[in-house]
């Protein structure tokens, strides 16, 4: 992923953040599952959910909430844990998809 300065962070590469996010949330299917019942979703509203506003935030919001999976997700993606945080923060918008569910 080519980011570049936090301050130039674009949506789509938020978006590209969160989206990798939740890729790699479903390859740990307990931490998906933590996710899902958080937002109050089950595995087949995934799809319908991603449209909504503040889902992809949701996701990044997820990951914040937990130092070892956040870490695990930015080691392997290789981007600094403040590249999340600042994804979120362009995604969300004032909107908090996981208070809402």
């Amino acid at each position: 992923m080519n980011l570049g300065k936090i301050g130039s962070l674009t949506k789509d590469t938020a978006q590209e953040i969160a989206i990798g996010a939740l890729t790699f949330l479903s390859s740990e299917p307990e931490q998906l599952g933590r996710f899902l019942s958080m937002a109050g979703i089950g595995p087949q509203e995934i799809r319908d959910a991603a449209a909504e506003p503040g889902f992809l935030a949701g996701v990044l919001e997820f990951m914040m909430q937990d130092e070892q999976l956040l870490l695990a997700y930015t080691e392997s993606v290789g981007v600094r844990p403040t590249m999340i945080a600042a994804a979120h923060l362009k995604l969300a918008g004032g909107v908090d998809f996981l208070a809402q569910h």
